[in-house]
């Protein structure tokens, strides 16, 4: 079984627009790290919800070297630096990140990453979405940024161009 680990943003992004699912369809299971856990359900809302009523194929995992911490602290979260260990630890097969320097180390640590909308590419690819255009609407309506180049991209590669 293929190793998914997955970011808080993602996961917020995803549940805001009603997508969390897609994660189970494409993936069956993922691992979100505790650091990511705990970030996502600071605030008992929606995503948090989400998250806790699908412990069947979200496992939330410890990462066992602390004294890593320190390497990927300047310019990453906890959280982020939590995906980065554990998916040394675990030898993971995929990260799913938002951020763009955690995407950056992931790709320099040689780890395959993808974010939101590489999830949302993946799921129209694959049968399980008619259209990606009004899910990126949504994250836009949600107030997640995109720049308009990365809508182009997407859209073009969704074969959705204007």
């Amino acid at each position: 079984m293929r190793k998914i680990i997955v970011n808080a943003t993602p996961l917020i992004v995803l549940c805001h627009i009603g997508c969390l699912g897609l994660l189970k369809k494409l993936y069956d299971k993922i691992i979100i790290p505790r650091a990511v856990y705990q970030e996502v359900c600071a605030k008992p809302d929606s995503a948090c919800q989400q998250i806790k009523e699908h412990t069947d194929w979200i496992q939330v995992r410890d990462v066992s070297n602390q004294t890593e911490r320190k390497m990927y602290q300047a310019k990453l979260h906890a959280g982020e630096v939590e995906v980065m260990i554990l998916a040394h630890e675990i030898n993971a097969d995929l990260l799913i990140i938002d951020d763009n320097a955690a995407k950056k180390t992931a790709k320099y640590l040689g780890f395959t990453v993808t974010g939101s909308l590489g999830v949302l590419l993946k799921a129209k690819r694959m049968g399980l979405i008619q259209e990606v255009r009004p899910l990126l609407l949504a994250i836009q309506k949600n107030g997640f940024y995109v720049s308009s180049t990365v809508v182009n991209m997407v859209l073009t590669a969704a074969n959705e161009v204007v």
